[in-house]
């Protein structure tokens, strides 16, 4: 029988080793800068945007972390930060076209990724596999305060 405190270690190898060889094919495909802290943060600002306490709230960091986060991924060009049409006091983060690429292109690699551990496990174990964790998981299901959660 495993030790407790393998099954932890095993859910999290196994997530860095898809995080690990996303980031290299991202890297190949022209997005050489892209970590994953901002991978999370990228899918908290979303489609319609948002301020920087709100993502702040989102990635389970202080308003002043998430604004460090959001001039980093300005600078790389993947985010801008436009008038708030709601307030005009406020300021909206948004995706850039190239914040929208590079999240494009990090789905098609999960998908392929993913091929790969059904070709290696077999498509039924795999989707077992995904069954079981969400079946264990948390009713609110995935969050993105990872980068905060460890303390980034």
């Amino acid at each position: 029988m495993a030790e407790g405190y393998e099954l932890p270690l095993l859910l999290f190898a196994g997530f860095r080793s898809l995080i690990d060889e996303l980031h290299a094919e991202l890297a190949e495909q022209g997005h050489p800068d892209v970590r994953p802290a901002h991978g999370f943060a990228l899918q908290a600002v979303g489609r319609d945007g948002a301020t920087a306490g709100e993502l702040g709230r989102r990635l389970g960091v202080s308003k002043q972390a998430a604004g460090k986060t959001v001039d980093r991924l300005e600078r790389l060009g993947y985010v801008e930060r436009v008038d708030d049409p709601d307030d005009g006091r406020r300021k909206l983060v948004r995706l850039t076209p190239r914040g929208v690429d590079v999240l494009m292109r990090s789905a098609a690699i999960f998908d392929r990724l993913r091929a790969r551990w059904v070709e290696a496990l077999g498509a039924e174990r795999v989707g077992e596999l995904e069954s079981d964790l969400r079946a264990v998981v948390p009713v609110e299901g995935v969050r993105l305060d990872a980068a905060g959660w460890f303390g980034l």
